[in-house]
This record gives structure tokens, sequence and C-alpha cells, in this order.
């Protein structure tokens, strides 16, 4: 095997298995940080010796055991080895390889418990929504510094220092490898989806850039999304999250043009749809409602997503149900931007001098004041009602606004055409 062969081994096993690896060593060592630097160090043992030895049958049980037997000779150098013994709660032997083979025998039999602390540790309150989107990629995704600072068009020593900050508080803070419970468990819930969905929506409709989407990070929220949904198969939120990333990704191919440029959904070529990904939404949406249980802001967003998906033509999207839904979804989640989403329903269903009302009625929300989409609805509306004047004024008011290049475009063309 050559050096070139082993190093992409490497990197896919590390892609696949490593959060699992900085789980199970995460039990042992009750630090994530440090939980990730053995698991590293397990890596570079890989890089060291899988070009002789080659790739072994099973790569990602070999990272785990390299990174659990460091793990557990780093407590032994330790005066705590007892305590943390004790906290495991089991009498180990201290002598010998028994100690390694009843580790491993208990962490194995908690794998999902692991990789659900780790879920919950690296989307914690404690730290900045920045630094639980990074830290989640980064242990739960496997990505590489240079790859999540080249997602979010930000330099790596930024990311680095990031990461490092974020690890540093979590240990400052006291933070517990654990899952919460009780009333607990879905506060911390609703952050660990906020941040799945936030890297999902970055990836979908990229907030700045050259690209209109950045596919990479719509398949990692979903790779995170399928992983939490088998950890935690009797949330509705869970699923409903699933369902909605499985429904919107069902557009991707259609989303885009051969030159890149962006194509509105009334526009895309829907036979492009990906049915399975569709089938896979809709059988989700399906199982969180046979919980029921209240619906969520996710499992609402992904029933409004199942109506466009639902429908073979433009003509046949149920706008009136639509509607609905984002009124229902106003009152569980409060935000001017649904009501916005709400709005352009309203001109769907019921003509586009109701949907202007709607829309004018939030022209002086302060958080609406700098957000692109306001003045492209509203350029939208009065394009369809011949004000085409007030028309281009809208869009190009969007175009400054947003910081996707293909959007800026794609405005700008808009208000051009007002002039025809």
């Amino acid at each position: 095997m050559t050096v070139t062969d082993a190093h992409g081994a490497v990197d896919a096993v590390w892609r696949i298995e490593s959060a699992r690896i900085i789980a199970g060593v995460a039990r042992i060592v009750r630090d994530v940080g440090l939980a990730e630097e053995l698991a590293q160090d397990a890596l570079v043992a890989a890089l060291e010796q899988w070009p002789q030895s080659g790739v072994p049958n099973n790569p990602g049980a070999w990272l785990m055991a390299i990174a659990k037997r460091r793990a557990i000779d780093l407590i032994r150098r330790k005066d705590t080895y007892q305590r943390k013994l004790a906290e495991m709660g089991h009498e180990l032997e201290i002598d010998g390889d028994s100690v390694e083979d009843d580790v491993e025998a208990i962490l194995e039999d908690h794998i999902e418990d692991d990789l659900l602390r780790l879920v919950f540790t690296a989307c914690h309150p404690v730290l900045t929504m920045d630094a639980r989107v990074t830290l989640t990629l980064k242990l739960l995704g496997g990505l590489k510094t240079d790859e999540i600072a080249r997602a979010f068009l930000a330099p790596e020593p930024t990311i680095a220092q990031r990461i490092v900050r974020a690890k540093r508080n979590l240990a400052k803070a006291g933070v517990e490898f654990e899952v919460p419970s009780g009333p607990d468990l879905l506060d911390r819930l609703s952050s660990v989806l906020e941040v799945v969905y936030l890297i999902y929506n970055e990836g979908y409709s990229a907030t700045a850039g050259d690209d209109w989407m950045r596919p990479a990070l719509c398949n990692e929220a979903m790779r995170l999304g399928r992983l939490i949904a088998e950890l935690m198969p009797t949330e509705p939120e869970v699923l409903g999250l699933l369902a909605l990333m499985e429904l919107q990704s069902s557009r991707a191919g259609a989303r885009i043009g051969p030159d890149g440029e962006p194509v509105l959904l009334l526009d895309q070529d829907r036979r492009r749809w990906d049915r399975l990904l569709i089938r896979r939404g809709l059988e989700g949406i399906d199982r969180a409602w046979a919980l029921e249980k209240p619906p969520g802001p996710y499992l609402l967003q992904a029933a409004i997503a199942a109506c466009h998906a639902r429908a073979a033509d433009p003509e046949d999207t149920d706008w009136a149900r639509i509607a609905g839904l984002y009124a229902v979804l106003a009152q569980v989640t409060p935000s001017p931007v649904v009501e916005l989403n709400q709005a352009v329903a309203i001109s769907m269903a019921f003509g586009p001098e109701r949907g202007l009302e709607a829309v004018d009625a939030l022209a002086d929300d302060p958080s609406l004041k700098d957000y692109h989409l306001l003045p492209s609805v509203r350029g939208d509306l009065l394009f369809k009602l011949g004000r085409l004047p007030e028309a281009r004024e809208e869009f190009e008011k969007a175009a400054a606004l947003t910081r996707n290049e293909r959007e800026r475009k794609l405005l700008l063309e808009r208000a051009a055409a007002c002039f025809e």
C-alpha cells in the first residue's frame, strides 16, 4: 500500500468513525477536548503504521482501540485513576490487560449513549452559536479545520481559535459529559437541533460568496440529523427536522441552472426532484405525527415542505394549507420571518394584493431592516400587480442587502426586467 493510499483510507475512516471514537474516549477521560486529542493521536498512529502494515480489516475498531489504550495509559499516570474508576462504577483490576478489556466492554455497551452525550456537549448553550456550529462539525462531522473554514468562508486561524476556545470554555464551565434529563433535555435538544439546522441552511442558501448552495454542508447536516434520529427516535422534532432537510434537499438538483444561477421554486423542473428523498421525508413526517405530541417548529416546517413535494406542478400546490401551517408556526415560534413567509403563501392563495398588505404590515419591524428577502418579496408582489417602478426599486434594494453574488445577480436581473 502506498502512503497516498493509506492517507486516503485514514481520511475516509476518520470522517465516518471519528464521532464514535471521540465519544468512546470521552467516557473514559470525561473531557471532550482531551478525548479529541487522544483520538487524533490514534489517527497519527494509523498514518505511521498503515502504509507498512496495510489497512486493518476493521479500521474503525483499530482506531478506537488505540485511542482507548492511550486514554487508559493517561489515566494510569494520574493520581486520579482510582476516582475515575469509581465514577465509572466498576471494580477494575489495575494491573494487566484486563483493565483495557473491561473498559472496552463497558464502552462498547454504551456507544449510542456516548454519541448522544457528545452531541449534547458539542451543542451546549454555554458556547456561542458560532462555537457550537464549529465544534459540532469538528467533533461529530469529522471535518478538518480548513474544511470548516472553506465552508463558512472564514480564515482558517479564526476557525482554529474558535475550536480551541470552545473546548476551553466547556472545561472551564465544568460541562458534564452527559445527556440532560427531565425538562433540561428538551431545552438542550432545541439547541442541538438549532445547530444542525443552521449548518443545513448555510449549505442550502449560502449567506455569502459566489455559490448559491454548498451541498457538502447540506449533506453533513443531514448525516448529523440521521445520527440524532437514530439516537432519539421518539422525539417528533428530531424526526421533523430530518424530514424537513430531506424534503428541501430533494429539490437541490433543480435549484441551480447550468451556469450555477439560482432557479426559484416555481420555475424548477420538478421531474428533477429526488423522489427517494421525498419518500423518506414524507415517511419521517408520518412517524413524527404518529407520536401524537404537539407539533414543534421543525415538524410544521416539514409539513409545509411536504405540500410542495406532493404537488406535481406548481399549480397543484395547496397554498391555503401552507398559509394555515405558517399561521400555526407563527404561534409556536413568533417571528417576523415566519410572517413574511406566510405573506408569500397568502399572496399565492388569495392574490398579490392580500400578500402585499401582509408584507407592508412588517415593513417597520426593526429585525427585518437589513433582511434582503423583505424587499425581494415586496418587489415580486409589486411586479405581479404591474407597479414596475416600485418593484424595480425593491429589487435593487434587495440586491444591495444580499451578500451572495448569485442571488445579487438574480435580483438585479429582476430589477432590469421592470424596464421591459
